[in-house]
Formats: C-alpha cells, sequence, structure tokens
C-alpha cells in the first residue's frame, strides 16, 4: 500500500508542479518579480524531484543478479537522497542567489500588477490539492504515529518526500505572496527580495531535513521495536525454538526485512525435524510481520557455561575463554 500510495502522491504533485511552473514563469516574464522567479525555479527543482522518486521506485523493483544478491530495493533511498540535493542547490541555493541579486538593485512591480498575486493564489490551491493527497495517502501507512515521527520513521521515502515538499512549497508560496503583496502596497522591491529570501531559507531547511533522514535509511535501518517485538514473539511461541541467542534486522528496502539470527533449539532426533521445526518459525515470522522476506536461521543449542564465559555468543559451540584471560591475566 504504501508503494501504490506514493506513487498517487508522486504523479499528483508531478501534475501540478508542472502546470504552477509554466504560470509562475509567465508571471515572472511579465513582472520582473525576483519571488515570482525563486518560486518557478522551485516548481522546476519539484516537478524534477517528483521524476527522480518514480524513476528510482521503477528502478527499485528490478531483479536481483549475482552483483547485487538482495535487490535493488535500496535504489529508492539513493533518488531520494539525491531529490535532498536538487532542492537544496537547484530550489533553496538559486532562491538566496535571486535574493541577494533583487536586494542589490531593487525595483518595484510596474506592469501586470494583478498577473503575480493571481498566480500564486491559483498556485496555492493547486499546491493544497497535491498536499491533500500526499496526507491522504500517508494515512493509509502513518497509523498512530505523529507526522513528525512518521517522517522520521518511514521506511519508504516517497510520502515523507512529497509531504516536506508540499507544504515547503505551500509556506514558499505564502512567502512570496507576502513579498509581492508588501511591493505593490509600497513600491519598494527589497519586501521582493526578503520574500524570495525566505523562501531560499525554508527550502534550505527542508533539503537537510530530507538530507539527515535518508542519510539513515541509506546507511541501513533495523526493525522498529513493535516489529523486533512481534519477531521474537513468533520466534518462541512455538516448541521448536528455546531462546533467542542474538538476532539483527535489516530493511533492505522499503518492503524487504532482513532477519538473522541464532536461535538456541532443543535436541532434534532427526535433521529432517529441525528443518521442519526452522520452516515454522520462519512461517510464523512471516505472518507476524510480512515484511520480513529473508529470514536467516541459524539452530544452535544454548549453553549456561557458554553464556557465563561472557563469549556473546551464549551456544554450544562457543569456546569459553580461559579465567586469566578474561580478567586480563
Amino acid at each position: 500500500m504504501s508503494a501504490n500510495g506514493g506513487t498517487k502522491a508522486i504523479v499528483a504533485a508531478l501534475l501540478a508542479n508542472v502546470g504552477i511552473a509554466i504560470t509562475k514563469f509567465v508571471a515572472f516574464l511579465l513582472t520582473s518579480s525576483s519571488s515570482m522567479l525563486a518560486e518557478a525555479v522551485h516548481s522546476v527543482a519539484d516537478s524534477g524531484n517528483q521524476a527522480l522518486l518514480l524513476l528510482g521506485g521503477k528502478r527499485a523493483k528490478r531483479a536481483a543478479t549475482p552483483e547485487h544478491p538482495f535487490g535493488y530495493g535500496r535504489e529508492r533511498y539513493i533518488y531520494a537522497f539525491i531529490v535532498s540535493i536538487v532542492l537544496f542547490s537547484i530550489g533553496g541555493l538559486f532562491a538566496l542567489y535571486e535574493a541577494y541579486h533583487k536586494w542589490s538593485d531593487p525595483h518595484g512591480i510596474t506592469e501586470w500588477q494583478w498577473v503575480p498575486i493571481v498566480v500564486l493564489v491559483a498556485a496555492i490551491m493547486m499546491e493544497s490539492f497535491s498536499f491533500r493527497t500526499a496526507i491522504k495517502e500517508s494515512n493509509h501507512v502513518r497509523g498512530n504515529q505523529s507526522w513528525v515521527r512518521f517522517i522520521r520513521r518511514a521506511k519508504a521515502p516517497e510520502l515523507p518526500v512529497v509531504l516536506l515538499e508540499d507544504f515547503g512549497a505551500l509556506v514558499g508560496l505564502v512567502f512570496a505572496l507576502f513579498g509581492v503583496t508588501m511591493t505593490l502596497i509600497t513600491g519598494n522591491g527589497e519586501w521582493d527580495a526578503a520574500g524570495t529570501a525566505m523562501i531560499g531559507v525554508l527550502l534550505v531547511a527542508i533539503a537537510i531535513v530530507l538530507a539527515l533522514e535518508t542519510k539513515s535509511l541509506l546507511l541501513g535501518e533495523g526493525a522498529e521495536a513493535s516489529e523486533l517485538a512481534a519477531i521474537e514473539h513468533a520466534v518462541t511461541d512455538g516448541p521448536e525454538v528455546e531462546r533467542i541467542i542474538h538476532m539483527k534486522t535489516l530493511y533492505l528496502g522499503p518492503e524487504e526485512l532482513m532477519v538473522a539470527a541464532k536461535i538456541g533449539v532443543p535436541a532434534w532426533e532427526s535433521a529432517h525435524d529441525l528443518a521442519r521445526g526452522i520452516n515454522a518459525v520462519e512461517a510464523r515470522i512471516r505472518a507476524a510481520v510480512p515484511t520480513a522476506r529473508v529470514i536467516y536461521l541459524e539452530p544452535d543449542i544454548y549453553s549456561v557455561a557458554a553464556a557465563e564465559a561472557g563469549t556473546g555468543t551464549a551456544a554450544d559451540t562457543a569456546v569459553p575463554q580461559p579465567a586469566a584471560e578474561r580478567s586480563g591475566g
């Protein structure tokens, strides 16, 4: 659901931003407003970003290869990180440069004075539709999480990216409307420059947030606490496993979680019974956490002596360290 919802939100944002970008460029050509130019470039950057997200989603569906045995799911994170760079450089830094340029040579809006107001109001309406779509699709997967936690912890990057972009676009349009309106009222182009600067600062801040959150996904995030609890319960909720010796999880992509665990099992009479027991545990894990698609379980015999030796494995295969070595002497 998160992938389909993300695609729907991306397409809605792309269509809105293409239309908005065209109208903003027309308004800039008629009025020479720096706020309109900054917003036009912002919309172009957002359109490119949505195209990047769609490309990343498509490339992530490629089948696994010997060179990439776990597939290409993380490619969605790479493209989301590129989006943050584009938003920072093309959107934010360009707006700050244009604000500096306009402040150095301020001039009012003397022709087609009604155009920027009409364009900005229309843009706010179109952007609100895109933002509403992103919110609606996010609510399908957000659950009871706050919006901040959803953006910070979501494994699928598309919806948080579109949410932040649409939010930034709406606030940026308000800033542009403020700068243009004050310029029309006072005839002082410095208000236009101030609105442009606020847009630039806003976009840089959003780009930094996106970069930090996407970097965490690129480095590799494990399962959430609730998912870990569900997996642990699934593993031990049966006679096949006595205890979990240690376990690690890693998201290979937004919808693919890897679970690797060393488990303490009873002394089975045959390898066939052991294999059947492990298969039952894997089935319980997948039922409890559907995203757990790659599961590696290593059976072992839990050893109290190994646990007391502090070797870290607590398994019978661990070689206990001599007391002299553990004490450093």
